[in-house]
Formats: C-alpha cells, structure tokens, sequence
C-alpha cells in the first residue's frame, strides 16, 4: 500500500512539473531535459494549494511572486498566469 501512495505521489510531482515547464515556463527551460528539475522547488507549493484551498488566485500570485522575487523576470500582469493556474486546477492530485 506505502508504494502504491510513494508512486502516486512521484506522478502527482511529475503533473506538476510538466504543467510547470509547458506552461509557465518563464526561464525557457522546457527544451533541454538536463533542466527538467528548473522549477520542482514550485511543485510543493503548488500542490499544498491545490490540496488545501484550490485557489486560482493563490496560485497565480506564487507563480507570479516566483517570477518577480525569484527569477526577477514577470510577466506583465499577474493575470496573464490565469491559464497555467486554471491547468494546475485541473490536476488530479488525489492520492
């Protein structure tokens, strides 16, 4: 049963990234597989939201937040993370 939820657990992670990396991507880092991990300091964040309060609007202001403080290049507005917090919404993140 514990490696059941350990697998299920490393895809929920994976979800998370992918979306991370085809979505949001704000580095330019999808092309090269040896940068995969770029934003998996995200994913735990990310996915305390979407098992807690599934807010849209949290989501966007981390992702934002990370862009601005963390990589120090964001988008316009944070509305422009609507799309990429709405795919995030739309994991299946139950274990």
């Amino acid at each position: 049963m514990e490696k059941k939820r350990e697998q299920r657990t490393a895809e929920i992670q994976d979800l998370i990234r992918q979306v991370l990396l085809r979505d949001w991507n704000p580095i330019g880092v999808n092309n090269d597989p040896e940068l995969a991990d770029e934003y998996d300091s995200y994913i735990a964040p990310v996915y305390r939201i979407l098992v807690g309060i599934r807010s849209e609007d949290d989501l966007i202001e981390i992702l934002y937040r990370g862009e601005r403080d963390q990589i120090g290049m964001a988008c316009e507005s944070p509305e422009q993370l609507c799309p990429v917090a709405q795919k995030l919404l739309a994991l299946d993140v139950r274990l």
